[in-house]
C-alpha cells in the first residue's frame, strides 16, 4: 500500500544547534502532522525530529514513522521541499546556513 504525503509546509528559522525550520504535511489526506524539527546533518543533507512532551523527567512520543521505510521517504519529501524553499526564496537571510 502506497501511502500519499501532501500539503508539505516548511518554516525556516535562523539556525539554532542544527536546528533549521519545521515542516507539517498531511498523510494520506485524512492527518495533519506538524512540528516536526528539520536539522542538518554534519555529512550533508537533513535529519528529522518528531515532537515529543516532557513529562516530569520523560519524553513522550507525540507521533513517528514506525518503519524505516516510510521515515526515509517522509525525510527525503520534506529535505526536497526544504531545498526548494530555500533556493526560491530570495529574500531569506538564512539561505547561507541552509548547508
Amino acid at each position: 500500500m502506497k501511502h500519499k504525503i501532501t500539503e508539505i509546509q516548511i518554516i525556516p528559522i535562523k539556525p539554532v544547534n542544527g536546528l533549521v525550520g519545521f515542516a507539517s504535511f498531511v498523510f494520506d489526506e485524512t492527518l495533519y502532522l506538524g512540528s516536526v524539527g528539520i536539522f542538518t546533518r554534519p555529512t550533508g543533507g537533513y535529519r528529522l525530529v518528531y515532537p515529543t512532551k516532557k513529562l516530569g523527567l520523560q519524553e513522550i512520543n507525540i507521533f513517528y514513522p514506525i518503519s524505516k521505510q516510510f521515515g526515509q521517504e517522509v525525510e527525503s519529501l520534506i529535505s526536497e521541499k526544504f531545498d526548494e524553499v530555500m533556493k526560491n526564496d530570495r529574500h531569506n537571510s538564512f539561505n547561507a546556513y541552509a548547508r
